[in-house]
């Protein structure tokens, strides 16, 4: 029992605890209710009172009105160029007419750097420039050129591009870049005065007058009853890096848009897939360049035209701060050119190839700092014909020097066809002069069909495999005859990570000389690289498979 009782008083002890709770928790909750009433009560009254206050009228009569000051030309360099430019700066669109297709259609070749050989085209004088595949998918890509709905065949509907271009002579003559007006079959033009129209207008038919691939500069022509607006044309050669510049143009075709920078860099080459033209330098600036730009003028402060507006690198296909402009002073040479009786550009040459960028070994072998070291001889132009040939080194020009052969092909297309100029040379390192007519470069001969070695030929073990990392055989009977080599060793296999591959020296390349001394087979190849020792120049002669007879290209470097 005492059990019992004692279990039976323990329960009461705790539900009286129980209820103890329960009844505390309520009376607390009323007093928190109570509470929280005064406070929305009080709150309310406060809140009507300050309404009240704010419905009050308020004395304003101290406040002063606002008022519009008289302008202030505070960018006074900008807008007086902008104004004095403006008006000669066009919208330029063009319409590509849907044609019958002709054939399958061609596969276009994936984008990304491309092995070339060093005497290709693009690094000869001798012959006409071949970029424009590749470039003008670039150019088409970033700036609208010909761009159209349809499969790439011509067989689909009209394709229409924009640009933006300048008026440079009052009768009417424009000045844009090729890849707007290729391949169009209807180009308009619109001035910034004409009023900008419905669907139908537009705007004024214009016709090409001539184009230059080789620098993507177009000459075309509106009529004009009345004279037209012109901009002025200044001297690229005194444009500074760093000098202030204006971009005007139709991006998007958002016409009389104006966006400023500076010049970023000068003398810029574009490499796209591998392949850049020699008569392509650009000024390079990080004014907002975008599609719709191209053709339009990049200006100085001074209100001058110093270059055309061409490219842009570009990830997004817009302005990445990264333009690119043909210098004025090479779109006046092409300009004078174009609006002659042939409408076209005739540059002169010589007749030889060479390699553009060679090693510091090259030329430390070879004896020279400056000057172009001769690959090729067109036997048909007037450097072969004046005597000079592969290995000989170019110094000079009628008495001025030669830094390279951006110097060298400069100073020679420039120059009248048949005119003769006086060559300073350097062969085996002694001082020679040479009289030589100018060529048309258009007019000489190409380089040979490519025709690759024989991969089957036999690998040999031999003595560059170790110092060289490379393993060679005898030169394959054809490709010796295609490349006009009698002797020499071609490279059969190259070591990853070897010197060879350092510097260049790339599997199926025929050697046929080493330090100058000539390779005329597998047992005078082992004789001079046996006697190879480290910190030495080493700088091969080759051939690259495709090449014409007797070019030659240049790989070195010092042995490690």
């Amino acid at each position: 029992m005492e059990t019992s009782t004692g279990k039976t008083n323990t329960g009461k002890t705790l539900l009286n605890r129980a209820a103890f709770f329960g009844k505390g928790r309520l009376t607390t909750t009323f007093v928190l209710l109570g509470t929280l009433s005064a406070g929305i009560l009080a709150g309310s009254v406060l809140t009507r009172n300050v309404s009240g206050k704010e419905q009050q009228a308020v004395d304003s009569t101290d406040a002063r009105p606002l008022t519009v000051p008289s302008p202030v030309n505070l960018s006074n360099g900008f807008s007086q160029i902008v104004k004095q430019v403006g008006p000669a700066v066009v919208n330029i669109n063009t319409e590509e007419l849907p044609k019958a297709p002709t054939g399958l259609h061609k596969k276009r070749a994936p984008h990304g750097p491309i092995q070339q050989d060093p005497n290709s085209d693009d690094n000869s004088d001798d012959s006409q420039q071949g970029p424009q595949g590749d470039m003008q998918d670039f150019f088409n890509r970033f700036f609208g050129g010909q761009g159209g709905d349809d499969d790439g065949d011509g067989a689909g509907g009209s394709r229409r591009a924009l640009g933006s271009g300048f008026i440079v002579d009052s009768r009417g003559y424009i000045i844009t870049n090729n890849h707007v007006v290729d391949k169009a079959d209807r180009i308009y033009v619109k001035l910034s005065t004409d009023p900008d129209g419905g669907p139908g207008d537009e705007g004024r038919p214009a016709h090409v007058v001539g184009v230059d691939k080789d620098t993507d500069i177009a000459v075309i022509k509106i009529d004009a009853k009345e004279p037209l607006p012109t901009v002025k044309l200044g001297n690229s050669d005194g444009a500074q890096v760093g000098d202030w510049v204006l971009a005007i143009g139709s991006p998007f075709n958002l016409s009389k848009t104006v966006t400023a920078g500076i010049v970023s860099a000068k003398n810029r080459s574009i490499d796209d897939g591998g392949r850049a033209s020699q008569f392509q330098r650009f000024i390079q600036t990080d004014a907002a360049i975008n599609p719709g730009n191209s053709g339009g003028p990049l200006v100085d402060m001074a209100g001058e035209v110093i270059g055309v507006n061409t490219a842009i690198y570009t990830q997004s296909a817009g302005s990445e701060g990264v333009g690119f402009a043909m210098p004025s002073n090479t779109v006046a040479n092409v300009y004078n050119m174009l609006i002659g009786p042939e409408h076209k550009v005739v540059r002169g040459s010589i007749g030889i190839s060479f390699q553009p960028e060679l090693p510091s070994a090259v030329g430390r072998m070879y004896g020279f700092s400056s000057g172009v070291l001769i690959s090729t001889v067109d036997p048909n132009a007037g450097a072969a014909k004046a005597g000079l040939k592969p290995d000989d080194v170019i110094v000079s020009i009628d008495g001025r020097s030669i830094k390279n052969g951006d110097d060298l092909v400069e100073d020679i297309s420039s120059r009248k066809v048949g005119s003769v100029v006086k060559l300073g040379y350097l062969r085996e390192g002694k001082q020679a002069q040479a009289m030589v007519t100018i060529g048309d470069r258009s007019k000489l001969t190409a380089p040979i069909a490519s025709a690759g070695p024989d991969s089957g030929a036999p690998q040999e073990s031999d003595a560059g495999e170790g110092k060289l990392g490379i393993t060679v055989s005898a030169v394959p009977p054809d490709a010796a005859s295609k490349l006009g080599v009698q002797g020499g060793v071609i490279v059969t296999n190259v070591r990853p990570g070897s010197f060879a591959e350092d510097i260049g020296l790339n599997k199926g390349l025929v050697i046929t000389a080493i330090n100058r001394r000539p390779v005329t087979d597998e047992r005078s190849y082992r004789n001079i690289v046996s006697a190879l020792k480290p910190g030495d120049d080493v700088v091969f002669v080759v051939r690259f498979p495709g090449q014409r007879p007797g070019g030659n290209s240049y790989v070195g470097g010092t042995l490690p």
